[in-house]
């Protein structure tokens, strides 16, 4: 049973054997106490202070203390990529669209991060439209999991900020908003299918689409929660990588009473189990548990 559960059930307990049995008053019920729901969000910048690029691309690296760069592609091509090269080698890379910034978070830390846009010739050619680098100095450990970016896409005018709003104050702290968040998760978002076998290959999460249809796939599942998370001021990442052989998305969570619990969600008063939401919704079966609890299924490739 859960703790609270059981302690407020053996409140109740004292409480009643008082008032039968004739002797003093019961005791006064123990507070409820509620977490501090932030009604504000992070917000990225463009400040202009330390920028890069050429006629066809833009990067404004001016917040990567932050955790985060953005990024805006002025060709005329249709589409465009970016890739960006991590102070480890590791490489991820995103679509942009012409027109806005983008904003993508800097989950390599602080070092050399090498940057290169490339917008689309014709078919699935694209050429090299710009390349650089630039520095990233005492990047916070927390923020490029707090701010939106192009996987977890909030404002605060956001319908998944309001809900967040609504589920905090339901909630008595952190941990009984994560537990909050995933039960909402889990039991209102269906998984998609028919969408699943077709999933176009640069596709990102649409939140205010998620909340409006009640359906998603595995990254829709995971942006939705992190997002969730991240609107409330709790760091999360984005994990994607694979389950098996399969490419998959789940969560990591971080609390300051556990610190990082890397691909854990689900506290049963004892210990946390990996935070998968997809596996989750509608499975509650032992071999289910079993099969998210084993580190040597998943293998995180990706944290956005």
């Amino acid at each position: 049973m859960n703790p609270r559960a059981w302690l407020r059930r053996a409140a109740a307990g004292l409480a009643a054997a008082a008032l039968l049995s004739g002797c003093s008053p019961a005791p006064e019920p123990v507070p409820t106490t509620h977490r501090e729901t932030r009604t504000t969000v992070l917000e990225p910048q463009a400040p202009g202070i330390v920028v890069l690029g050429n006629d066809f691309a833009g990067v404004d690296a001016s917040n990567t203390g932050e955790g985060y760069i953005q990024l805006r592609y002025a060709g005329e091509a249709a589409k465009a990529k970016v890739q960006l090269t991590l102070p480890d080698g590791s490489l991820y890379t995103y679509t942009l669209d012409p027109g806005d910034y983008e904003t993508l978070p800097l989950t390599g830390g602080g070092g050399t991060y090498g940057v290169a846009v490339l917008e689309n010739a014709f078919d699935n050619i694209y050429a090299l439209a710009f390349s650089g680098e630039f520095q990233a100095e005492d990047v916070d450990e927390f923020k490029p999991y707090l701010y939106p970016n192009q996987y977890v896409w909030f404002t605060k005018d956001s319908r998944v900020t309001a809900l967040g709003v609504e589920l905090s104050e339901q909630a008595a702290d952190d941990l009984d908003y994560v537990t909050r968040v995933y039960g909402y998760v889990v039991e209102n978002i269906t998984y998609d299918r028919e969408f699943a076998a077709t999933i176009p290959v640069d596709y990102v999460p649409d939140l205010e689409k998620t909340l409006e249809t009640g359906k998603g796939i595995c990254l829709d599942y995971a942006s939705l929660m992190t997002a969730l998370l991240r609107s409330q001021g709790i760091p999360a990442k984005l994990v994607v990588g694979y389950s098996g052989a399969e490419y998959h998305a789940w969560i990591s969570v971080y609390l300051e009473e556990t610190g990082w619990m890397d691909g854990v969600i689900y506290f049963d008063g004892v210990s946390w189990s990996r935070v998968d939401p997809t596996l989750a919704a509608g499975n509650r079966g032992t071999s289910v548990k079993d099969y998210v609890n084993n580190n040597s299924n998943y293998k995180e490739k990706y944290f956005y």
